[in-house]
């Protein structure tokens, strides 16, 4: 039985060429079949769909005997709505064809358009659609292949935030029932009353009783193999993207570089599904595939991380040793010239009882992708008016039979990105309820139904509920953080000219992203007055770097002064 995912190519005057190319590059892990009209295209899919054969993409050229790519490929969603869709465009017709197909991007007809080859080694075409097949293998298929397992329960609340963490990270897993054949070498390795869930990482080890931090503190080597008396000369507190562009900056010039995150490497950005907005990368990015990228790249300069252990105080070096502030973690600490706090933002809770019981049973906070293959054809709500919610719908919607977003304000365009709008407006099984908020929830183990309410009229009505995923503005969290860097009102770091100014040195205030304790630095989502966007963080995360190496010039040279007056 040929039991490979299937490319659909629909073709017109170049069907031959278009599934010469297919063939050639793709045939040893895909099926590839061949339609030449939109009906006989749908017509496939349904029998594939009614054979249980995945669809991995439909790619249509751009005119076909019965219409265009784009009026066939905004029908295949009612058919697979996973399936990737490509328009692919001779290049005679490309600049006829441009606007239109620019145009149907936004109403989600199509997910890209790329001109069809001319010619042996088109890599541009074929990096256009191994991007989008790699969505789809990380975001739809099971795992052919595994980096990681983990032995659970059916239901286990623990092991499905493990498994939401090794999604966020990439790393390719899947779960084993305990009496599973699979399971009894990884349990025989745990030992004799191994508590579940049994995990073994990426790297080998074997980890009983596992928690999301201890996977991922296993991923990346543990806070004990920290070197006695380092100092490092940047440790930045934070790995979504404010923090990993500091790290990517920091080491590429030369600085000994540590990054220090509770949870997965990539932040809260890490979960969204696909990031369309961000420089460089016109058919999107994936928040996994992005945090992906810079980790890789950041230790390729010599960035270290370590994961998994909350940093719980920052001890800022005292007057007469400036260059060492002690980073604490819980079992160990750091030493460090520089901190550089980007430890962005936590989604606010609900506060609502009933909800907050079945966290991990049907209510998850943030965009939970690996949720998202188990909500198909189901009813899912998504709380949160904000990208983070706009991303999480869209990629529901190609699972759940229907997403519903529930918004305080009155409008998505009041804190969400046109793009995104759009989208959502485009996808027809998303529905946004404005006005409307959570004020209670509850099930047999596991979220079944919810009371919404009606902030202009204050009518609760009562709906059946299969998920929940909460994605509703962002809290700081600066708790941990010494009483002398200065908050907001709203528990946001102050920074440069926004410091009080009882606060600044000499009259000056300090630079631009230096906190009141100097030598520690705030970027990102943490920073007060900050955009909240992902450019806008790594952004910031970049400009920190001349502004770490103007204060470590500044102690050196206070230290020459020093020695040479006495």
């Amino acid at each position: 039985m040929d039991d490979r995912p299937v490319i659909l190519l629909v073709g017109g005057d170049h069907a031959d060429a278009v599934e010469r190319e297919f063939r050639a590059r793709y045939d040893r892990d895909y099926r590839i079949e061949t339609a030449g009209s939109c009906a006989d295209a749908l017509d496939a899919a349904r029998a594939l769909v009614a054979r249980r054969v995945p669809i991995a993409m439909v790619a249509a050229e751009h005119r076909l005997p019965d219409g265009t790519a784009a009026e066939l490929l905004h029908q295949v969603p009612a058919v697979v709505s996973t399936a990737r869709r490509v328009a692919l465009v001779p290049v005679e017709e490309y600049a006829d064809a441009l606007d239109d197909l620019r145009a149907a991007l936004p109403r989600r007809e199509l997910d890209t358009f790329v001109g069809i080859p001319r010619g042996p080694r088109d890599e541009e075409f074929h990096t256009a659609l191994v991007e989008l097949l790699s969505e789809w293998v990380w975001s739809v298929a099971r795992p052919t292949v595994t980096a990681s397992d983990v032995v659970a329960e059916p239901g286990d609340r623990t092991a499905a935030a493990i498994r939401d963490l090794l999604d966020r990270l990439g790393i390719p897993n899947r779960t084993l029932a305990p009496d599973g054949e699979d399971a009894r070498a990884i349990l025989d390795a745990a030992g004799p009353g191994a508590r579940l869930p049994v995990v073994r990482a990426i790297n080998g080890r074997v980890l009983a009783a596992a928690t999301p931090g201890a996977v991922a503190e296993a991923m990346y080597g543990g806070f004990d193999s920290i070197p006695e008396g380092e100092v490092a000369d940047v440790v930045i507190v934070g790995a979504g993207p404010a923090g990993l562009a500091a790290a990517v900056y920091a080491a590429s010039e030369g600085l000994t570089t540590v990054d220090l995150e509770r949870d997965a490497i990539g932040g809260q950005a890490g979960s969204s599904s696909m990031i369309r907005n961000y420089l460089g990368f016109p058919r999107g990015i994936s928040g996994m595939r992005l945090a992906q990228r810079s980790r890789v790249q950041a230790g390729r300069f010599g960035a270290r991380f370590y994961t998994g252990r909350p940093a719980t105080r920052i001890e800022p070096g005292p007057a007469d040793e400036p260059e060492h502030h002690h980073v604490h973690v819980d079992g160990a600490h750091l030493c460090a010239r520089t901190v550089v706090l980007a430890t962005g933002v936590a989604y606010r809770r609900l506060d609502v009882p009933g909800v907050e019981e079945l966290v991990g049973a049907g209510v998850h906070y943030g965009a939970a992708t690996s949720m998202a293959r188990e909500m198909q054809d189901r009813d899912v709500y998504v709380v949160g008016g904000g990208n983070s919610a706009g991303q999480a719908a869209v990629h529901l919607a190609r699972f759940a039979g229907a997403v519903t977003m529930l918004v305080r304000r009155a409008s998505l365009a009041e804190t969400m990105s046109d793009y995104l709008v759009r989208e959502i407006a485009a996808t027809p099984n998303i529905t946004v309820r404005t006005r409307t908020v959570v004020s209670d929830g509850g099930g047999d183990g596991r979220l079944r139904w919810l009371r919404l309410r009606d902030l202009d009229s204050g009518a609760d009505t009562v709906t059946s509920a299969d998920g929940l995923f909460c994605l509703l503005g962002a809290q700081p969290d600066c708790g941990w953080l010494p009483d002398g860097v200065a908050l907001d009102d709203d528990g946001f770091v102050l920074t440069g000219r926004d410091v009080p100014r009882e606060a600044w040195r000499d009259g000056r205030p300090p630079a631009s992203l230096e906190t009141t304790v100097r030598g520690i630095f705030a970027v990102g989502d943490v920073r007060s007055g900050s955009m909240k966007r992902v450019a806008s963080a790594s952004g910031e995360g970049a400009s920190v770097l001349p502004l770490v190496h103007a204060h470590l010039a500044a102690v050196r040279e206070e230290q020459l002064t020093t020695g040479a007056g006495r």
